[in-house]
């Protein structure tokens, strides 16, 4: 023990595993301790993994040591410690009797603590009962053949929600609420909800709303086995659901103007953050007029139909920004891994500046392209007094 808080207090220990279980709990198989740093300072992460499940406990440093010490040669007969300078493996018998084996180093360098980690494996596949359940990856943590870019998708847009929590008002909150409207299979419902959760160690409850209700029974069933207990999924419509107060609001792939009513709703709620990826722009194509300039153009349907993509989602940045916020619209993932790649982010700001000159830009836009309505705007000032 004396050499476990040695190596955590120089800065050696990289990790350690606790094995050969004779607790109470019979479904419990091991149990794995890393550092990771949060934003409230250094923690010992534990990592309980159960026939069924994963359960992550964040500790202070000082409480994990404790712990461990607590359950040395009692509940736990084995124990692999891995530091920078050596490792060492302590084994109990039933009589209580251990013995320490010492060996060169798995590892010479520190391992970068959760935070500190290649922004691509911001999600750690190898540790994760939800992606295996989900069919992202094997029964050994890889990606499945066919697998790969939705693993890659799954990590760049954790990464995308990290970075804007971080530059919103939630920022350093000690709890969060987030509602994911069309949540589908959950992937990256499950991801969000992991890496708030579990890397950032911040308490965050998430609901996940979906129409099918096969796949709201499955994203249950697989929060339960993965031991999220503040993640929940509900079936019902995006328009039909009613949107309590909200951090964030997720809609990614919600057909044609299902995106303008998660929008709408996430505003209403009061959002920080509203990430959406729209598809199937239906709405506004039919109404389109090409202006004389661009007729030579926009007599190709296929690019009729980007031109309906791109002035869409611009009427959906502006009315965001009309309504306070800061808005991005970027491709989030490159076109080899998915074709429906561009993101409408916003992060509520303070005030809303330059109201009338948003109301001027939307104005022109729809009266160059000859749009009549657009579903957004009319929920946001149809009787409301906005305009």
């Amino acid at each position: 023990m004396s050499a476990l808080e040695r190596a955590v207090a120089g800065g050696d220990f990289v990790k350690l595993t606790l094995a050969k279980y004779r607790g109470e709990a019979a479904d419990l198989r091991n149990v794995y301790v890393r550092r990771i740093a949060l934003k409230k300072g250094e923690r010992l992460s534990f990592l309980y993994r159960y026939k069924t499940k994963d359960v992550v406990k964040n500790l202070l440093v000082a409480e994990g040591l404790e712990l461990i010490r607590a359950r040395l040669g009692s509940e736990f007969l084995s124990y692999h410690i891995f530091t920078t300078q050596e490792d060492m493996q302590l084994d109990f018998n039933r009589k209580g009797e251990s013995k320490l084996v010492s060996r060169p180093p798995t590892f010479t360098t520190p391992q970068p603590a959760a935070h500190d980690r290649k922004k691509h494996r911001i999600i750690e596949s190898g540790e994760s009962i939800y992606l295996q359940a989900l069919g992202v990856t094997d029964e050994r943590g890889a990606a499945r053949p066919a697998m790969g870019d939705k693993l890659r998708q799954i990590n760049k847009f954790v990464e995308t929600v990290a970075g804007l929590v971080a530059a919103s008002p939630l920022a350093g909150r000690e709890e969060l609420s987030v509602v994911d409207m069309g949540s589908g299979k959950g992937y990256l419902t499950f991801a969000v909800y992991d890496y708030i959760n579990n890397s950032l160690g911040v308490r965050a409850k998430l609901t996940g709303v979906e129409a099918r209700a096969e796949l709201v029974a499955l994203c249950n069933e697989t929060a339960a086995r993965a031991g999220f207990d503040r993640l929940d999924f509900r079936a019902g419509f995006i328009q039909d659901f009613d949107l309590p107060a909200t951090d964030i609001l997720i809609a990614l792939h919600a057909c044609d103007t299902a995106t303008d009513d998660a929008i709408y709703k996430g505003i209403r709620a009061g959002a920080s953050v509203i990430i959406t990826a729209p598809c199937c722009h239906k709405e506004v194509r039919p109404q389109i007029v090409a202006p004389a300039e661009l007729r030579g153009v926009l007599r190709h349907g296929v690019l009729l139909e980007r031109e309906a993509e791109a002035v869409t989602d611009s009427l959906r940045a502006l009315l965001l920004e009309h309504a306070g916020y800061d808005v991005k619209v970027f491709e989030f993932i490159s076109t080899e891994h998915t074709r429906k790649n561009t993101m409408i982010a916003a992060v509520r700001r303070e005030g809303r500046a330059h109201v009338e000159e948003k109301l001027a830009e939307i104005d022109e836009l729809k009266r160059l392209f000859g749009i009549s309505q657009q579903r957004l705007e009319r929920l946001l000032f149809s009787g409301s007094g906005l305009r």
